[in-house]
């Protein structure tokens, strides 16, 4: 992430001494939310930091390539970022980049349709790379997202519920949404398909991207995630906005997690 972090300061710069004074480096998610905790995920579980609590329930957070790799973050903006970034979600990550005030964009599948979008001001402009690993380490990581489908157990429809729930799971309804939205398949043989190469060129190159997806630590805490989540987030929020520095912070949390996994 260190070498991404000079090229996005080195293109930013000469931008703006070609006059562009409103260029920034990188746009991401940097508000206090799920959205930071997908972002953070990423950048620590690709500095060899681990990914918060591993699949046997161990806390790995208070790591010090995490910490490394949140130092690095915090000093994003004001230099490479936005000040506002702090308060950023994904549309407005979207809205720098996509008006041609952005280098490099962290975001999801969803903005590659837009960005070539007719009202787009870099349509046919951008491409698509893995995000970039730190501290030594050589695999990337992306957070692993979806789109759910469940049935109520009391859905008095069951029957329908269950066969509309199947075929949205299809290969059919994936590839439709794969055409018209950019949305990544689960069933890998589409990663394959000749329609979708065509129309959306980024999907086949999300093949060994998706392969190593990074999962948000959901199953090893169970009920517990959405407030591991709020923990990890608040926390990583707290070293970018300066009011903590990572070693601290990260210190805290595992005595937070620590604390709320163990009762």
């Amino acid at each position: 992430m260190g070498r991404a972090t000079e090229t996005a300061q080195m293109i930013q710069d000469a931008e703006r001494a070609e006059g562009n004074a409103d260029v920034w480096g990188f746009v991401w998610q940097g508000n206090s939310y799920e959205g930071l905790t997908c972002d953070a995920l990423e950048w620590i579980k690709s500095s060899g930091g681990g990914q918060i609590v591993e699949a046997d329930g161990t806390i790995s957070v208070n790591d010090e390539n995490a910490a490394a790799a949140l130092e690095l973050a915090a000093s994003w903006p004001g230099s490479i970022s936005p000040e506002g970034v702090l308060s950023y979600q994904e549309e407005e990550a979207r809205g720098v980049w996509q008006t041609g005030n952005a280098v490099f964009m962290r975001n999801w599948p969803y903005a590659y349709a837009l960005g070539n979008g007719s009202d787009s001001a870099v349509a046919g402009m951008f491409d698509v790379a893995p995000l970039p690993s730190g501290q030594g380490h050589g695999e990337s990581a992306a957070t692993l997202g979806g789109w759910n489908v469940v049935v109520s157990k009391y859905s008095e429809s069951q029957d329908a519920a269950i066969s509309l729930a199947v075929y949205l799971a299809g290969a059919e309804a994936q590839k439709t949404r794969a055409l018209n939205e950019s949305n990544l398949p689960t069933i890998i043989s589409l990663y394959d398909d000749a329609d979708i190469a065509e129309q959306q060129p980024i999907i086949p190159r999300w093949k060994d991207v998706f392969l190593q997806a990074v999962p948000r630590p959901s199953a090893p805490t169970r009920q517990d995630y959405n407030e591991v989540s709020t923990l990890f987030f608040t926390s990583v929020h707290s070293v970018l906005s300066g009011e903590a520095s990572a070693e601290d912070a990260l210190a805290d949390l595992e005595m937070d997690l620590e604390d709320l996994l163990d009762k």
